[in-house]
């Protein structure tokens, strides 16, 4: 049938194919990401998992299909999977002497590691790092948790956002005494009861 076209089109016909097939995968990885995430949140939701769970469950699920698709699209531009494989040992060669020059990451992948297992904090908590004693340090509302960082959002007295965040190293939640809030409210009266005493003194 190819050889019935006419030369023009056989050229163009070499082109077409591949990109119709890059996008036919593209649009399956999508589709594949949305169900997987519709049938996760199912499960997540009828087990009431944590929110760290569900995040993670997430970002790996992500991460599986990306890689594969972008494998699968790789391959239809004619890269073979000998070079895929020499490309994929190479690079995770040099990441791992990469991870073992750096200790600080391996110690704050170590410490995510531990941050999910004892749960110290969850995402949506109020956590404050205090730097002596009872003085208070960094501190904000958990909106993320990843094997670096902890992503705290900067809050006022009052419970606002202050449109700021702070990217703790989660090592140092480990070399620190870590105050927690469940909610909005629980910060607010433990502020408020702490402020008491300040105000009875300057009376």
């Amino acid at each position: 049938m190819k050889e019935q076209l006419p030369v023009w089109a056989q050229e163009w016909l070499g082109v077409i194919v591949p990109l119709g097939q890059v996008a036919l995968i593209i649009v399956a990885a999508l589709l594949l990401r949305l169900l997987a995430r519709r049938v996760g949140d199912r499960i997540w939701k009828r087990y009431d998992a944590p929110a760290e769970l569900v995040v993670g469950s997430r970002r790996v699920v992500t991460f599986l299909i990306s890689a594969s698709a972008s494998l699968l699209v790789l391959q239809r531009l004619g890269v073979s999977g000998t070079v895929l494989w020499t490309a994929f040992t190479g690079f995770a060669a040099v990441a791992a002497i990469a991870f073992f020059a750096a200790w600080s990451v391996l110690s704050n992948i170590f410490c995510t590691m531990l941050i999910l297992a004892t749960r110290p904090f969850r995402l949506y908590d109020h956590v404050e790092l205090l730097e002596g004693g009872d003085k208070p340090g960094l501190g904000g509302r958990v909106t993320d948790i990843n094997l670096v960082y902890t992503t705290l959002q900067e809050i006022d007295d009052a419970g606002d956002p202050r449109g700021s965040v702070l990217r703790v190293p989660n090592s140092l939640f480990f070399q620190r005494s870590v105050r927690r809030w469940r909610s909005d409210e629980d910060r607010r009266r433990a502020l408020a009861a702490r402020d008491r005493p300040a105000r009875n003194l300057d009376v």
